[in-house]
Order: structure tokens, then C-alpha cells, then sequence
């Protein structure tokens, strides 16, 4: 393999990196307030709003239905509007977040609903308030549920971007279908393939090291 194909394949990892780490940051910052406010609006938790909380469900439900593929294609009009252009890898990001922020949020509700029901009543007997509740008992004590949903998240977020390479996103997806699809080069679309499957595992690696840090078990 020649040299400036392998700064093309570094290349291509940087972009993919980048498309990754924007989109899952925004993702979480998204998905993570989302999953907090799914669990506490439930009907049985501490500030039920059934209404509310069906309507935003029902939003949340209807994007994690949506292929990834045609969510790319169908929000193409939206992608040129918020970074004024369709292709390349900030237009990737787009799209990114809007398929993994749904994920996050319905793995933080899940995560919630873990924990101890009697440690969120004992908070209500002390006079905690409602931000107390969620900042000191609910996120700690789902933290190690929360990173791990993250851990899968990102990893599906992998996955998307490689994906995105179908209509121009940019990185290793783009590199293995433009040079080892379009231009028969096995070479390239095996090394694209080897790259992600490290990649991946050194991902689960770290969210799995840091769950065990965390965890109260």
C-alpha cells in the first residue's frame, strides 16, 4: 500500500473520529436531559405529566424508527440549513446526532428506572427539591448504566458514520466505498474494516474500564 494512500486512510480516521466525538458530545447533552425529564414526567414518578411526557415519548419513538439511511436522505434540506452544505463530514454530524441523541435518551430513562425508589422517597422526607433529587440521587446512582448505554451508543455511532461515507460523509465509510468498492481495491476496504473493528474494541474497552471504576456494586 502506497504511502499517500496511507495518509488518506489516517485522514479518513481523523474525520471519523471528529464526526463521532461532535455527534456523540451533542447526542449526550441532548439525550441525557431528554432521558432525565421521559423519567420524571412519568405517571408514577415524582413529577408526573402524562400528556407531556406520552407527546415527547411519541417524538423520541417515531426518530429511532427511522432507518438511519433515509433519515440522511430526508433531512438533507435541514443538514444545508443548519451547516450549509449536504456532504462532508460536518454535514455527517447532523444527521449523526439527531439518530443517537433518541438512543441516549431512552438508555438514561432505563437507567433511571434502576434505581432505588426508596433512596428517591428518603430524599422527598429530607426536603429535597426536584434538582436535588435528580443532580445528587438519580444520575450518580445511574451513572454506571448511563456510561455504559453511552459506551453502545458511541460504538452505534461507529457504525452511522461508516454508513454516512453511502452518500458522501466523509471518512472510513467514504474511503471504502470510493477506493475499495467503486475502485477494486479489497486492499483498502479490509484495512477500512480492521480499523473499525479495533476501533470498536478499544471503545467497549474504556467504557467497560470506567463502569467498573463507578460502579457502587
Amino acid at each position: 500500500m502506497s504511502s499517500d494512500m496511507l495518509v488518506i486512510i489516517w485522514q479518513s480516521l481523523l474525520e471519523t473520529l471528529a464526526m463521532v466525538a461532535i455527534s456523540g458530545g451533542v447526542g449526550a447533552l441532548l439525550g441525557v436531559p431528554l432521558g432525565v425529564v421521559l423519567f420524571i414526567t412519568d405517571r408514577k414518578s415524582f413529577v408526573p405529566m402524562p400528556a407531556f411526557n406520552a407527546v415527547l415519548g411519541t417524538v423520541i419513538n417515531a426518530l429511532r424508527s427511522v432507518p438511519f439511511i433515509i433519515l440522511l436522505v430526508a433531512i438533507i434540506p435541514f443538514t444545508r440549513l443548519v451547516v450549509g452544505t449536504s456532504i462532508g463530514t460536518a454535514a455527517a454530524v447532523v444527521p449523526l446526532t439527531l439518530a443517537v441523541a433518541p438512543f441516549i435518551a431512552r438508555i438514561v430513562e432505563t437507567s433511571l428506572r434502576e434505581v432505588d425508589k426508596g433512596l428517591i422517597e428518603a430524599a422527598q422526607s429530607m426536603g429535597a427539591t426536584n434538582l436535588q433529587i435528580v443532580m445528587k440521587i438519580l444520575l450518580p446512582e445511574a451513572m454506571p448504566g448511563i456510561v455504559s448505554g453511552l459506551t453502545i451508543s458511541i460504538i452505534a455511532l461507529i457504525g452511522y458514520s461508516a454508513m454516512a461515507g453511502a452518500i458522501g460523509g466523509g471518512g472510513l465509510g467514504d474511503l471504502g466505498i470510493r477506493y475499495g468498492y467503486q475502485r477494486f481495491m479489497p486492499e483498502v476496504m479490509w484495512t477500512v474494516v480492521l480499523i473499525l473493528i479495533v476501533l470498536v474494541q478499544g471503545i467497549q474497552m474504556i467504557g467497560d474500564w470506567i463502569v467498573r471504576k463507578i460502579s457502587h456494586k
